[in-house]
């Protein structure tokens, strides 16, 4: 009889390489908001795959780089918090890129452990020149002292993903189950709604927006038919306000129907979604409020 795995596995990278996307991906469905912004991610949201032999617990942590501010130090520590308590390491990179200044950042500060640690190459798929693919994976294996098992794969289209995942079970000690074997993830309706209202702010605004915006639930009612939410947005400058608000509200408006939309594409019920906008300058220095919205970030 084949025995029963389980464990909980960190993937760690630093923003852009496509860690949430890689974990919707193995799932086969949005638990996490991926855009192509950096710190779209911004707290530990776990993502539970589970098959007839295995249960496998995702850590999907904030793409990480040398903090300069409090913001950037509350990411690294949600993920050393990640990394802490986990059977697994997938080191997420980008091959079609050399190793950079944040890689080498996050090996030398994050990656010094006992704890097994495999080197994941992702957008294999934007590369097509070998020898250029070859020099850069070359770059991220120099950047430890250990030979760590390699893989390259394509979050995006799925390629050789299969092949990750039954090198992860190998690596996890035999278990029960964690948790139920038809849940896909621990959060709640309501931090995913705040998740998704957080992507559509990054996804429609300009570059200088989603680094200083946060989302905080104000009210969640559910129903059986029905959610009732109300949420605000906050930013830094009283420009971003103007910016989110847009032109007579249209941005908002906007803002508010997609994620609505989503919201209810999730929950298979109807939403109703009320937003305002807030500004609190210069929020991601001051240590109190950054540790008070932690979990609304």
């Amino acid at each position: 009889m084949k025995k029963f795995k389980s464990g909980f596995v960190s993937i760690i990278g630093r923003p852009n390489v496509g860690k949430s996307t890689l974990l919707n991906k193995i799932l086969g469905q949005k638990i996490v908001i991926a855009t192509n912004k950096a710190q779209t991610t911004r707290r530990r949201i776990k993502g539970i795959y589970t098959d007839d032999n295995s249960q496998i617990v995702f850590i999907d942590t904030p793409g990480v780089h040398k903090p300069l501010d409090k913001m950037g130090e509350f990411l690294v520590e949600e993920a050393k918090f990640a990394i802490s308590d986990t059977d697994l390491i997938v080191f997420l990179v980008d091959v079609s890129t050399p190793a950079g200044r944040g890689d080498k950042w996050i090996a030398k500060n994050l990656l010094e452990t006992d704890i097994p640690i495999f080197i994941v190459f992702n957008k294999a798929d934007l590369i097509k020149n070998e020898i250029k693919r070859e020099e850069n994976i070359i770059s991220y294996k120099t950047l430890f002292n250990k030979n760590f098992p390699t893989f390259k794969i394509s979050a995006k289209t799925g390629r050789n993903i299969d092949t990750l995942i039954d090198n992860i079970k190998r690596k996890l000690p035999n278990g029960d189950l964690i948790y139920p074997e038809d849940l896909v993830s621990d959060e709640s309706i309501r931090n995913i709604a705040q998740e998704i209202i957080r992507e559509k702010i990054l996804e429609n605004t300009m570059d200088e927006i989603p680094h200083a915006s946060a989302v905080i639930i104000d009210k969640f009612e559910e129903t059986d038919k029905i959610d009732r939410i109300s949420a605000t947005i906050i930013v830094d400058q009283d420009s971003q306000k103007g910016i989110v608000i847009g032109k007579k509200g249209a941005m908002l408006k906007k803002i508010g129907t997609e994620a609505r939309l989503e919201i209810e594409k999730i929950t298979e019920k109807k939403a109703f979604l009320e937003l305002f906008v807030k500004v609190e300058k210069n929020w991601r220095k001051n240590k109190k409020l950054v540790e008070k919205w932690g979990k609304n970030l």
